[in-house]
């Protein structure tokens, strides 16, 4: 890992990126269960509304409006707040990812969910779907370029070992690095921009909803119910 600092470039990013989050398509009220009656709904829901404290605060409050704080907690903040092992993360701090296009937040994020929680709950062979949503996010950061390294350093793409990668992000995280860019392990034609520093994220906004089903051994993914968009071999991720 040591040669890899010494020979590692910084790449001025400002781009927007994607970001793909689970979200439902079709909201659901989460107080239907406690009455039948829809304006008792209405109501649970102002009282939950006067309640919560906000989880975005701006520091231009005059720019940013209270329909934002959606966005900004989905797109940007929940990774920062709900830590998890991940790729570049032994779990003891919080890591955002993104990519470069829908193709690559798409392959990623279908890995995961079939290797991962379908995997977990044992329904990798039944007909189930998971309605996701993308959004773009403005990236402004001089973020660690590690692409050109994915040959002479395999650990950084192995596809199920990560003890190298989390090496890397806990150094980083360590010493107050934003993050890095990185081959997509899952789209090798695309790549993903690693976070660990919220600040240098901004202006999220909705780009379209995906849908994702499984039939066999594919992975079918949606923009529009009914129509494939994309299909991916699960074998191949």
């Amino acid at each position: 890992m040591q040669s890899l600092f010494s020979k590692v470039k910084l790449h001025d990013v400002h781009e927007n990126v994607f970001r793909n989050i689970v979200s439902l398509q079709i909201s659901q009220d989460l107080f239907d269960d406690l009455s039948e009656a829809p304006e008792d709904w209405a109501l649970a829901q102002q009282v939950e509304d006067e309640v919560k404290p906000p989880t975005f605060i701006s520091a231009t409050p005059i720019i940013h409006r209270p329909f934002e704080d959606a966005h900004w907690f989905n797109a940007i903040t929940w990774p920062f707040q709900h830590w998890q092992a991940s790729r570049y993360s032994d779990g003891q701090f919080g890591v955002w990812y993104g990519a470069e296009s829908i193709e690559t937040t798409t392959y990623e994020t279908a890995y995961h969910w079939y290797y991962g929680l379908l995997a977990d709950a044992g329904f990798q062979e039944k007909d189930v779907r998971i309605e996701r949503k993308v959004y773009t996010v403005a990236c402004d950061a001089a973020l660690l370029d590690l692409r050109p390294f994915n040959k002479s350093q395999t650990g950084l793409i192995h596809k199920t070992d990560y003890s190298y990668t989390q090496a890397i992000g806990t150094r980083l995280h360590r010493e107050g690095h934003p993050g890095l860019i990185t081959h997509s392990v899952r789209n090798p034609s695309g790549h993903c921009y690693v976070i660990l520093n919220p600040d240098v994220l901004s202006d999220p906004r909705h780009c379209c909803q995906l849908s994702y089903r499984v039939e066999g051994d594919t992975i079918y993914v949606e923009k529009q119910i009914g129509a494939a968009w994309m299909s991916i071999s699960v074998s191949g991720l």
